[in-house]
């Protein structure tokens, strides 16, 4: 090769070492490894390795594992374990905590266990090498997360469980290495493992407290895409560099930094898809390159106790995490499959592994040895190559099976259309109503987003047309940075409403998103003449939205329930979308209606979302709205659920909502739903009722004063 080179005056020596070659020959293994290794059916993540230990020192040694490995590497695995506790649905992790602790206290106690054992007997080591190699077994790395993220399963309840025990396990581990290496540091106090736990805790506490205060101050005041993306990095690597203050590894800190900024970045939103989509494109194949420039398969195959040492790793390690899998599931009664996937996630050695493993090798003995020797070392990275392997070719298969399962129970469910329909005429409250679509939608349909731009058939047309196609680029911008395919609708009408109601039959939406009117002068009406026209001529589903704030900053939604609305027909609708939205940004929900309201609302959100925080008082009286006052506060959503007029829950203290909003809620975020009816409007039209106002308000007063006027006298 060298000689090929010189023959054509190319003077370039191996190992590259140009910044700009380096850069270019990983951008190339990222781009094309997982397209050939795709035809071979072996994992992307898998592809990556080798292909590290094919251009490393010990394979063709064309790249030199330099600082920028070291800094991208440290960088990628900061980044798995942040992605994972900003993945981990925090309502499914409160439900499966304890099982997450069983698991991470089983995957840590038989390696452990098993480890100190072998290490003793059959590879002859001392106690403390024994132990911090034992510990080495237990720890794990989440390397096949983004497979799993890949097939969308990551909030799968066994995923959950294997993300919570990485937590116990891998801190349970570092404290291990923590204590050893103050053992030869010259810290050999007795309360040494006693204040680095007190440490730990307190730290732990400091960051769970702070970074969500830090964060929603900042998300309220910056809004730019690109700042909030710089924000959640500087916090993700604030919290692992505290971590590493304090003795501890980084990713710990790197992983509750991304567990406490989870309520702040919902699942679906252009932020959550730009830190996934560097994260997967960048850092993490750079780490998984950079671990496969460690593997020197030579010495491996060249040295029989090495081979003996890494035989010993791999089985220990195996056979210690398939261990605690299994009796987790039998202990909770789960799923084979649920049981494979909690094996393949859990059992891939890297982070804390190469963590201890390089520690315990830099520690040099009285006698001149060092703690762990080269045959551990060599066998160290057979045992992440070889656990590597298993893990992504495992979660791969486990993963697939999940998929499919969930795929064909999904057809048998017969679900209902939904279509979300965005009217986006103000460019002020465009952002905060795509945010409320999205976070509102099913996320397993991929076409229930259309954002409708109507234009007034007048002589500022061509204005109006311009102004309204940069909103529909706007809308589609946002859609399409959350990874949500959006229909966008430009037409020309003499009327808005029209506009809206037609495109809404054309489309078949079945909710329409709008602003809350700004009342412009004493004449105008609450609600505005677009709004009033809209209730009155479509039974959809309306949401009437007004935010102070971004949406993913809210911490609580107040929901205000008239009596008798489990009659109505789109009762299900409103508390699946104010569930889905709760879930979504991490809020509890907080109902105040009727006692048998209640009761309906419980028994559906207990059947259909029961891992959603819900919170339930009773409200007797509709006319007692205003005891709400005291329960909202800046950063809260009030939601307060209406209905039409002749409507089933109607009542004639609707009458007095744009008052009482007006007055005690203007500085609140709200939004006043109106739930699907059945029939259509039209059909209600009649020549003695041209505009279809049923004057069943009237009937509605005069029923209520008969009705206190009889219970008043019983």
């Amino acid at each position: 090769m060298k000689d090929l080179l010189d023959l054509v005056h190319l003077n370039i020596d191996f190992p590259i070492t140009d910044p700009t070659w380096i850069f270019f020959l990983v951008l190339v293994i990222i781009l094309f490894a997982p397209i050939v290794l795709e035809r071979l059916r072996i994992p992307h993540i898998i592809g990556m390795i080798l292909a590290g230990i094919v251009i490393g020192e010990h394979g063709f040694n064309i790249l030199a594992r330099d600082s920028s490995f070291e800094l991208f590497g440290k960088v990628g695995l900061y980044y798995i374990m942040f992605l994972a506790g900003l993945e981990m649905n925090m309502e499914d992790f409160k439900s499966i905590r304890v099982k997450a602790t069983v698991l991470g206290l089983l995957a840590f106690i038989f390696p452990l266990g098993i480890g100190v054992w072998t290490n003793l007997n059959l590879l002859g080591y001392g106690l403390i090498t024994s132990v911090l190699l034992a510990s080495m077994y237990a720890s794990h790395t989440l390397i096949a997360y983004p497979i799993v993220i890949r097939y969308g399963i990551n909030r799968q309840r066994a995923v959950s469980i294997a993300v919570g025990g990485t937590a116990v396990t891998d801190t349970l581990t570092l404290l291990v290495l923590a204590v050893i290496a103050g053992m030869y540091k010259g810290d050999t106090s007795d309360m040494f493992w006693v204040w680095l736990v007190l440490k730990v805790v307190v730290l732990s506490v400091v960051i769970m407290l702070t970074f969500p205060r830090i964060g929603r101050w900042f998300f309220r005041r910056y809004s730019d895409q690109v700042v909030q993306y710089i924000f959640v990095m500087a916090m993700v690597f604030l919290g692992a560099g505290l971590m590493e203050l304090i003795g501890m590894e980084g990713i710990l800190g790197a992983f509750l930094a991304g567990l406490v900024l989870n309520r702040l970045i919902p699942h679906v939103s252009p932020l959550m898809s730009h830190l996934e989509f560097v994260g997967n494109a960048l850092f993490i194949p750079y780490f998984l390159i950079g671990v496969g420039m460690l593997i020197n398969v030579n010495v491996l195959f060249g040295h029989i106790d090495s081979i003996k040492v890494a035989g010993v790793m791999i089985v220990v390690a195996l056979l210690g995490k398939w261990i605690a899998s299994w009796l987790t599931q039998k202990i909770y009664r789960m799923k084979a499959v649920e049981r494979e996937l909690m094996f393949g996630l859990s059992n891939a050695q890297a982070a804390a592994t190469l963590a201890a493993v390089l520690v315990g090798y830099n520690i040099i003995l009285p006698s001149g040895e060092r703690l762990l020797n080269e045959d551990v070392l060599n066998g160290t990275i057979l045992l992440i190559l070889v656990t590597c392997v298993v893990s992504s070719f495992i979660t791969e298969h486990a993963a697939k099976r999940i998929a499919m399962d969930d795929a064909e129970l999904d057809e048998e469910k017969e679900q209902q259309k939904e279509r979300i329909l965005i009217p986006v005429a103000n460019p002020d409250t465009l952002d905060k109503l795509m945010q409320l679509a999205l976070v509102v939608r099913d996320e397993k349909r991929t076409d229930n987003l259309v954002a409708l731009n109507v234009i007034n058939d007048n002589n500022d047309s061509v204005r109006l047309e311009m102004r309204g196609k940069r909103s529909l680029e706007r809308a589609a911008q946002i859609a399409a940075s959350a990874n949500v395919f959006l229909k966008t609708v430009s037409r020309f009408d003499l009327n808005i409403a029209t506009g809206i109601l037609h495109t809404a039959k054309e489309t078949e939406a079945t909710t329409i998103v709008i602003g809350l009117h700004n009342k412009a002068n004493i004449v105008d009406s609450f609600f505005g003449n677009l709004t009033e026209d809209l209730l009155k001529n479509t039974y959809q589903q309306v949401m009437i939205a007004r935010f102070l704030m971004p949406v993913n900053t809210l911490r609580r939604i107040i929901v205000a329930v008239p009596p008798k609305s489990e009659f109505e027909h789109g009762f299900v609708k409103w508390i699946t979308h104010l569930c889905r939205m709760s879930s979504q940004l991490g809020c509890r929900l907080h109902f105040f209606a009727h006692p048998q309201t209640l009761g309906y609302i419980k028994g559906y959100i207990q059947k259909k979302h029961k891992d959603v925080m819900t919170e339930y008082q009773e409200l007797d009286n509709w006319d007692d709205l205003l005891i709400i006052t005291g329960q909202v506060n800046y950063d809260h959503l009030l939601v307060i659920v209406s209905s039409r007029r002749g409507s089933i829950s109607y009542d004639s203290s609707f009458e007095r909502l744009p008052m009482q909003v007006s007055r005690y809620f203007n500085n609140n975020s709200i939004m006043l739903l109106y739930p699907d009816q059945k029939g259509d409007p039209n059909e209600a039209l009649s020549f003695a009722d041209p505009r279809g106002w049923a004057e069943t308000q009237y009937y509605d007063k005069v029923g209520n004063w008969f009705y206190k006027w009889f219970k008043k006298d019983s």
